[in-house]
């Protein structure tokens, strides 16, 4: 049976814990975190964590860097040797959110050897790499919602139109739920900030219900785009959940409600 993305976001959004568990308890992902929880404390360095290809592999995938550990390993080495004092490092210049945030987490040039003591390190990124991993699995069967489960993520990181700019996956998102052409991309960025920034109110990301609206509401859009891309429910949905109370396909909003919605403006 077809089942819309709005629907596959909504049996994860609404059972998260669950998902995270099975995802977690995957006997290859078991492994891995396994693995890192049991050595990452022996990294004292940048080389050291680059060098093992496990944990640097591990690491950059909970960041969303997966695609850049087989040739991003120099590149990452100097990010963490000169840490984020400066808004003239690595980090900060090369204007990569997730660069960022794993050279904040990483800090080795103020931490030195107790980096990966941090509650950071030790317990926040394994936490991440099962949300990126649970994320990755449902984009294999089912693309819009992993980009919707991605933004109610990382929305409430952001402030300004830029940090939608930086993140090509929170960029599709906006660009969808607000009916935006992917085309103007192609525009001057602060013209497309400009567009943006009229469109959005930031701070309702901090807002639950009007965060799981938006992303509904993008869950919506986004199939009347890819009328191809739904999937089927046996692909996505495991049967000791089709029976919980998330099973309800639009969390109370129906599609016409949610369809209603694209002629308003988010955040007036």
């Amino acid at each position: 049976m077809a089942v819309s993305t709005l629907s596959s976001y909504l049996q994860i959004s609404n059972n998260l814990t669950k998902w995270e568990n099975m995802t977690a308890s995957d006997p290859t992902v078991k492994q891995a975190t396994d693995y890192y929880q049991a050595n990452i404390g022996n990294v004292k360095t940048p080389s050291d964590l680059t060098n093992n290809y496990r944990l640097f592999s591990y690491v950059m995938t909970a960041y969303g860097l997966g695609d850049m550990t087989s040739y991003g390993k120099g590149l990452m080495e100097k990010v963490l040797e000169q840490g984020t004092g400066s808004q003239q490092d690595l980090a900060y210049t090369l204007n990569n959110p997730k660069i960022l945030a794993l050279a904040q987490a990483f800090n080795f040039a103020a931490d030195g050897a107790s980096t990966t003591s941090s509650t950071a390190v030790q317990s926040g990124v394994v936490n991440s790499y099962i949300e990126q991993t649970l994320d990755s699995n449902q984009g294999q069967s089912d693309p819009g919602a992993e980009l919707a489960l991605y933004f109610q993520q990382h929305a409430s990181n952001v402030t300004n139109a830029y940090d939608v700019l930086a993140d090509k996956n929170l960029l599709t998102v906006v660009q969808t739920a607000l009916g935006i052409s992917p085309y103007t991309s192609e525009e001057d960025i602060d013209t497309q900030a400009n567009m943006i920034s009229s469109k959005l109110n930031f701070s309702d990301f901090q807002d639950p219900a009007k965060l799981r609206s938006f992303i509904e509401r993008f869950c919506v859009l986004y199939d009347e785009k890819n009328p191809d891309a739904t999937t089927s429910q046996s692909s996505t949905v495991p049967d000791a959940l089709l029976s919980s109370d998330s099973s309800s396909e639009s969390g109370g909003f129906s599609y016409d409600l949610l369809s209603s919605l694209q002629g308003v403006k988010i955040g007036v």
